[in-house]
């Protein structure tokens, strides 16, 4: 038997900051806003959350008291159409942790684990949107059929807001900038 599900009107129509940042943070959950759409993020794997996670960690003891380092929460990329993108890891100034929205000039660093689902808005859509927004850096992780991690570095051209590759690394970030930091994301 067949059960017919209607999607909610909000889910047709686009939405404004103001009405987004009146709903709960249980209607947030496990959504972005794109040119006010609602675009619903599929749940990440363990695999993909732990990636997430060990950088992370890593990022936040690297980054020194200025920058904290977490997941899951929105980046404001634009107010109209409001556009909200949910980086898998955020690097933003500390004294900003009580500031919401998180807007683009509180962040230093974001980083995009890319999934099964999430290939071409991870390697094509959000980086330029990161990089119209003016965020310094962007990494990009991909999950090698070998299962050891690639991570993909990126510095934004301030000139022509666009990321230009740095450096790439397989399993293990040995990485200068944004500082310095040492983590095995092969130890999964």
């Amino acid at each position: 038997m067949a059960v017919d599900m209607v999607a909610p009107a909000w889910m047709h129509s686009q939405i404004t900051a103001e009405q987004y940042d009146s709903w709960t943070p249980e209607q947030c959950a496990g959504i972005e806003i794109v040119d006010g759409i609602v675009a619903v993020a599929p749940s990440a794997s363990k695999r993909h959350n732990r990636i997430a996670r060990l950088l992370a960690n890593a990022l936040d003891q690297a980054a020194g008291a200025e920058w904290n380092a977490d997941t899951d929460f929105d980046v404001r990329l634009q107010d109209s159409p409001l556009t909200n993108r949910r980086p898998d890891v955020v690097v933003y100034r500390a004294d900003t942790i009580d500031i919401s929205p998180t807007r683009p000039e509180h962040v230093l660093l974001v980083v995009e684990v890319v999934s099964p689902g999430s290939e071409t808005t991870d390697r094509i859509v959000k980086v330029d949107q990161y990089a119209q927004a003016g965020i310094a850096f962007y990494w990009r992780i991909e999950q090698a059929v070998t299962g050891l991690p690639i991570v993909y570095t990126y510095v934004l051209d301030p000139a022509s807001r666009t990321y230009r590759d740095t450096e790439v690394f397989a399993g293990e970030v040995k990485a200068a900038v944004p500082f310095h930091i040492s983590v095995d994301l092969a130890v999964l």
